[in-house]
């Protein structure tokens, strides 16, 4: 793509351009990284250079796996990036947690190509964020604009946002993009000294459950974390057994392989929390868990063997002691799970973000989404009618 000229709104700055780039390999670390993980905002590890790239570099991402990096950056004529958009061209909808599987059959029926779409997303990963990178609204506009210029001008059927945070989300409600809600279960922690001091915040007969399923879980078990220094190579090859077991089990294929994880360890083992069950010496199961400024972010569970509320304990509660003993604000436990009410996660809203090109399929997408806003919301609101929480605690 050519680079073209944007307005940053800044009255007499230098001329801006906006051009699609191939790779993060072609930016330095620090210049993301300013943008991506700015020392005013949350510290998110998934938009950190280290993990973006780590996928490109290890071909999780790139043509084969039909996620192909087109990232628009804007720079100044002094080569400052000002500007950063995640942008991937897709051939296919797995890997999004965002469902548009239906949209594309629609569309494919009447007549149209739904793929190549355009994806502005953390791949494979569920968690909510900034995804129009700078520092003003003007840029963060003409960056959002040009995304849905491209969408036209390169042939795709639409651009689509998955996870923004509320900011960028009313953002792009007011460049006209649709709005799409979902939910996760997501645990929120009220200055706990302990995870006995959650558990004081529930219903008796709740309380009584979780002491219980927590004692099951924890019987003939040794639990670590493992973090930064502590992490080695035998812990990795336990970890990675246990991920391609529940991989191949759930979804036919991990998305993830090997050198994709052995770069998140040299690059950012201090971001990583491994939680691990070990039983008679042996390890049998793993956790994996980010770590970000205010939250921890659970991704990947797999078990070698089978132990009784094994997956509870090692993804939801030691999820929550951890956060506990960092201070972080909450955890946040990846898609789906109604299972995760009764241990304490609440269910929230989670967005979306949707430019359609053809306008009659934008039409009829938009009319969809009005209903399908109003049915989760109801099903949010009637969920967390039924939390653990005492029901002074239910705020």
């Amino acid at each position: 793509m050519a680079p073209q000229p944007a307005d940053d709104g800044e009255s007499g700055s230098p001329a801006v351009t906006v051009q699609a780039i191939e790779g993060l390999n072609a930016l330095s670390r620090d210049a993301w990284d300013a943008l991506a993980n700015p020392a005013d905002a949350e510290f998110d590890p998934f938009l950190s250079w280290d993990f973006l790239e780590a996928l490109e570099a290890s071909g999780c991402v790139g043509e084969e796996s039909g996620w192909l990096p087109r990232h628009l950056v804007a720079t100044r004529p002094d080569g400052k990036l000002v500007g950063a958009l995640p942008l991937y061209a897709k051939t296919h909808s797995m890997g999004e947690y965002v469902f548009d599987h239906a949209w594309a059959d629609a569309y494919e029926r009447a007549g149209g190509q739904y793929y190549p779409k355009l994806l502005s997303a953390i791949p494979f990963t569920p968690a909510t964020g900034r995804r129009v990178l700078a520092d003003s609204a003007a840029m963060r506009r003409a960056l959002a604009q040009t995304a849905c210029e491209l969408t036209e001008r390169w042939g795709c059927s639409g651009w689509h946002v998955n996870f923004p945070d509320t900011k960028t989300a009313c953002e792009l409600d007011e460049t006209g993009l649709l709005a799409r809600v979902d939910r996760q279960f997501i645990w929120s922690n009220r200055d706990y000294a302990d995870y006995d001091a959650f558990l004081a915040d529930l219903s008796s007969r709740k309380r009584k459950a979780l002491r219980k399923e927590r004692a099951a879980a924890q019987d003939g078990i040794e639990i670590e974390h493992l973090t930064g220094d502590s992490l080695q190579p035998e812990h990795w090859d336990v970890f990675y057994a246990c991920y391609q077991e529940t991989g191949s089990r759930k979804w036919g294929y991990p998305y993830l392989n090997r050198a994709f994880f052995d770069l998140v360890h040299q690059r950012m083992p201090d971001r990583v929390l491994l939680v691990m069950a070990k039983k008679e010496g042996r390890y049998i199961a793993a956790a994996l868990n980010l770590i970000g400024s205010h939250a921890l972010y659970g991704r990947y569970w797999g078990k070698l063997d089978d132990h009784p509320f094994l997956h509870f304990e090692l993804c939801y509660h030691q999820a929550i002691d951890a956060a506990i003993a960092r201070g972080l604000s909450r955890v946040e436990a990846g898609a789906q799970g109604e299972h995760k009410l009764a241990r304490g996660y609440r269910p929230r809203e989670v967005r979306s973000a949707h430019y359609i090109a053809n306008p009659g399929f934008r039409d009829a997408i938009a009319q969809y989404l009005d209903q399908e806003r109003t049915a989760v919301r109801t099903d949010i609101r009637l969920q967390d009618a039924e939390s653990p929480f005492r029901r002074d605690k239910t705020s």
